[in-house]
């Protein structure tokens, strides 16, 4: 089968290879997917570079890349039900802690990890729902509903942040978002009630203005490390900030006087260790907000497979407006 895959840490048009690889086949428990779309997103090119501080090579010989994917099922291994052949599905963790992801025309993964597509999906927007999707679900609902919250979304901008407006908005919040200047419009289309430069050095004031003084009921954040200042500043008592990154300070000072004397909750978010019950309850969560039109994940460019090198620069880029996929 035709494949991208890399044994070396470097940059993508140096590390990435194309070329023809073994097919999998399913074993016990699992299924056989034929890929349509394979999802990147930043953790895979961060991977791939070898970011993590004293890991000086990939953990296999040969990595196929991309832990998100969406295509057919194929064939199944004992134990799965026949009548899933043919199924449509999305796929979460395709490669993570395993050698082998979706940047191929087939995978083998436990059948768990193939899920069925709503009807009204489409195989591109099913792509998006492993990292961008859950995360941006699990961090809006991971406490249960947010029916009259104020949600404050930063990055509203980018996969996750999007998604994030469009689910909280759906999910009856008052939502609030921080983005470039260029993205305000792009940001309040997808459903925020108010959009702020992330820039702006009266955004405290300001975003203590838009909720009458009632401060923040739940922050999504992608920055906790440079925002929690600010978050100090802005949540009510009680309230809970959900970080899933703060790739731009990874050793945060945490303004512990503030958080104690407001009882904030920090829940910080990995979306590839989420446990089998809150990850059930996010799945059911994500697809009946697509399948009412509360959420419809933006697509920034689909590359063939033999530009892989070029999908990775291209999720790298600050700017994008959406997801970034490759078409099998």
């Amino acid at each position: 089968m035709r494949a991208v895959h890399y044994s070396r840490f470097g940059p993508a048009a140096d590390v990435l290879e194309p070329g023809e690889v073994p097919t999998p086949e399913a074993g016990q428990g699992e299924v056989l997917v034929r890929v349509a779309y394979s999802g990147v997103n930043p953790s895979d090119a961060k991977a791939r570079v070898g970011s993590r501080p004293g890991v000086t090579k990939p953990a296999y010989d040969r990595i196929i890349p991309h832990s998100d994917g969406s295509g057919v099922i194929e064939a199944v291994g004992e134990g799965v039900a026949p009548d899933r052949v043919g199924e449509r599905v999305w796929i979460w963790n395709g490669q993570w802690q395993r050698p082998f992801g979706t940047a191929a025309e087939f995978i083998a993964l436990p059948a768990a990890q193939a899920v069925t597509l709503p009807e009204s999906v489409s195989l591109q927007a099913g792509a998006t729902l492993g990292i961008p999707g859950l995360t941006a679900t699990q961090a809006v609902f991971g406490n249960g509903d947010v029916a009259g919250q104020h949600i404050l979304v930063s990055g509203g901008a980018g996969a996750v942040g999007h998604n994030a407006v469009q689910l909280a908005k759906w999910g009856g919040a008052r939502v609030l978002a921080t983005a470039s200047s260029a993205a305000h419009d792009r940001v309040r289309a997808a459903g925020a009630d108010h959009v702020f430069d992330y820039a702006d050095p009266d955004l405290a004031a300001k975003i203590d203005s838009a909720t009458d003084g009632q401060g923040i009921d739940r922050a999504v954040e992608v920055e906790f490390g440079q925002n929690a200042a600010l978050l100090a500043e802005i949540m009510r008592p009680n309230g809970t900030i959900c970080a899933y990154g703060s790739g731009k300070e990874m050793t945060p000072t945490l303004p512990f006087g503030p958080f104690l004397f407001k009882a904030l909750t920090l829940d910080i978010l990995l979306i590839y260790i989420l446990a089998d019950g809150p990850r059930k309850a996010a799945i059911t969560r994500l697809h009946k907000a697509l399948s009412e039109g509360g959420l419809s994940p933006a697509i920034d460019a689909v590359y063939p497979l033999e530009a892989c090198a070029a999908a990775h620069e291209a999720v790298m880029t600050p700017g994008r407006a959406g997801a970034v996929l490759l078409e099998l």
